[in-house]
């Protein structure tokens, strides 16, 4: 399983903060690479944020400076910290990983979308 959440509302003032992530459990042993897409309306999906295996990473122009990915591998928790929320920022936003299950099988799985929303 794979499961994503907000540290509180989904509604932020621009220039405020905001943490998400995403906790695997059951078959998924461990999270190798990770990334955060997004889609507000009536825009095309994009990837924002991505980390792989060797805790590389990389931004989108829009987000760079101000999101960090990260991985958490005791707890096999990813997260996206945003800073400097911008109402440009208003999507829902939803994070992918590459992991390790039960029985060495690589996966890919995608967590539950997340609406955050920054209003001006």
């Amino acid at each position: 399983r794979f499961s994503c959440r907000r540290s509180g509302g989904g509604l932020v003032q621009a220039g405020g903060s905001l943490r998400l992530s995403c906790a695997a459990s059951g078959s998924i042993f461990s999270i190798n690479s990770s990334g955060w897409h997004r889609q507000a309306p009536g825009k095309q999906r994009e990837l924002v944020a991505a980390i792989t295996s060797g805790g590389s990473t990389k931004y989108a122009d829009s987000v760079m400076g101000r999101f960090t990915i990260s991985i958490d591998h005791a707890k096999n928790t990813v997260y996206l910290q945003m800073n400097s929320l911008k109402p440009e920022d208003t999507a829902v936003y939803y994070c992918n990983v590459e992991a390790i299950q039960i029985g060495w099988r690589r996966g890919d799985f995608w967590g539950n979308g997340t609406q955050v929303t920054v209003s001006s």
